[in-house]
């Protein structure tokens, strides 16, 4: 039963390596993408019954027992990420072929798309802080490959500074884990837990903490880290766009969530609490950023900052409530970032530009493009009853319940600015008069428009379906407020 917590790595690494092999043969590459993509999927649901039915399961590789060994924990937060993941994974690959030029797919794009899916899930599921770095290096890698896939002038110029500021924060990240293993000597993240428990977290521990959280917030997008993310975000194919946006801030958030929720605890006047001051900044910057562009790509990626801003919100209150916030709304936002950019890759294809400025009444020709832009501005912004609202209601009742009235009050403002940062979308470019003067003769075919779909048909479920979900992120919640819990499982005492 413990060999399943490495499904979820070893099968998009053996289809990466698999279609490398038959990248000159397009349609095969395709078939065994969607394949490897649909396998992948059900692995990832079966294990997530697993988890949630009978608890934790950890493997420790080589039957070397942690701390010593390679530890792999599928607990029910890293698994519902990756369950997650996945979902994403599989509408992606049954874009792609629509979004992809010939020359794109056969110069190994599903290769590093699989690539890119193995570090994700790997980063989800590492036990020590050390191979947490490595699947760091392995998505980013595959990252790398994906932004300039195509050569275009503009991807080589943002792909520099995308890689020069991944490799400074993955250089401090070594150096922190090197500190920490110096203080506490280990990288195995119970332990560490453990150890920082039994000598109270010294001075040194929060400092290394602090680097830990610079690193995770530069690969999150927070603020005043984020000035690197949203051009990088936009330069690639709409699919990859839709990867980069849904999971690489995520597992960043994730690892803060993680590291912050299990092993520095214990000064939380210095550390979580600045938390909340950097979400309500994020949130702030990152919608100013969104209004102040009519570039639609570039609207749904500086929604990428505040959407973040809302989740680091949560653990920096750290109570249940706020907790289940963030699991929450890290699902959604997941969820319909991809939407969203699959969503204004389709609207750049068939207007021919991604300037909002040179479209208008849209509608007319795409009326099922403009009403799944409509839906998706709802879902996002957290109007009830849709995914959103869910998260955003448990993280202002957090928020409340401690007395952060400022952030309450910030949420709120950039909840409504969000919405109209993508309503002007809808309202400019699809509502109004037919514009005579231009003709959109470009057919979208539904191969575009089901992975959409897909996307739209799970965040509305997470909102009207929520008494079926929350128990579950509830129960998350709980269990991360005991650290206690995930180091017995794991050094199993």
């Amino acid at each position: 039963m413990s060999n399943l917590a490495v499904l979820p790595i070893i099968i998009p690494m053996l289809a990466g390596i698999i279609v490398a092999f038959t990248n000159k043969n397009v349609k095969i590459t395709r078939f065994l993408s969607k394949l490897f993509s649909i396998i992948s999927l059900l692995v990832a649901a079966y294990v997530t019954y697993e988890v949630f039915l009978n608890g934790s399961i950890i493997l420790e590789t080589g039957d070397w027992a942690a701390p010593y060994g390679i530890i792999l924990v599928a607990d029910q937060l890293s698994i519902l990420l990756i369950l997650t993941t996945n979902i994403i994974a599989a509408t992606a690959a049954f874009y792609a072929p629509h979004s992809l030029n010939i020359k794109q797919e056969t110069h190994y794009y599903y290769t590093f798309f699989f690539l890119l899916i193995t570090g994700v899930s790997g980063a989800f599921l590492t036990g020590d802080l050390f191979n947490l770095f490595v699947f760091f290096e392995v998505l980013l890698m595959a990252s790398y490959a994906l932004i300039v896939l195509g050569g275009d002038k503009v991807q080589l110029r943002e792909s520099v500074k995308y890689v020069l500021i991944n490799l400074f924060s993955s250089m401090l990240f070594v150096t922190a884990v090197a500190l920490l293993y110096g203080v506490v000597g280990t990288v195995n993240m119970a332990h560490i837990a453990e150890r920082v428990a039994e000598v109270e977290q010294k001075g040194i521990l929060t400092t290394i903490g602090v680097i830990l959280f610079f690193v995770f917030g530069t690969k999150a997008a927070l603020f005043p880290l984020y000035y690197w993310l949203p051009r990088p975000y936009i330069v690639p194919n709409p699919v990859v766009s839709a990867l980069f946006g849904a999971l690489l801030t995520k597992v960043g958030i994730y690892s803060i969530l993680r590291v912050f929720s299990l092993i520095f605890v214990y000064k939380m006047d210095i550390t979580h609490e600045s938390f909340i001051w950097i979400a309500g900044l994020s949130m702030l910057f990152g919608v100013v950023g969104a209004l102040s562009t009519n570039n639609i790509k570039l609207i749904i990626a500086y929604n990428i900052i505040p959407a973040i801003g809302f989740i680091i919100m949560g653990i920096g209150i750290f109570n249940q409530d706020s907790l289940s916030g963030s699991i929450y709304y890290l699902i959604h936002d997941m969820i319909i970032k991809s939407a969203l950019f699959l969503l204004v890759g389709v609207i750049a294809y068939v207007a021919g530009t991604s300037d909002l400025r040179k479209m208008k009444g849209l509608i007319h020709h795409y009326p099922v493009i403009g009403w799944l832009l409509f839906i998706s501005a709802f879902v996002l912004a957290g109007i009830p009853p849709f995914s959103g609202f869910i998260g955003k209601l448990l993280l202002l009742r957090g928020a409340l319940s401690a007395d952060e009235v400022v952030i309450t009050i910030i949420a709120l403002l950039s909840s409504l600015l969000i919405l109209y940062s993508v309503m002007k979308i809808f309202i400019r470019g699809f509502w109004g008069e037919k514009d005579d003067n231009k003709t959109y003769t470009k057919k979208v075919s539904a191969g575009f428009i089901m992975p959409i779909v897909c996307l739209l048909a799970i965040s509305v479920f997470l909102g009207l379906g929520a008494q079926f979900v929350y128990p579950a992120v509830d129960g998350i919640a709980e269990y991360l407020l005991d650290p206690q819990i995930y180091i017995d499982s794991v050094l199993k005492e």
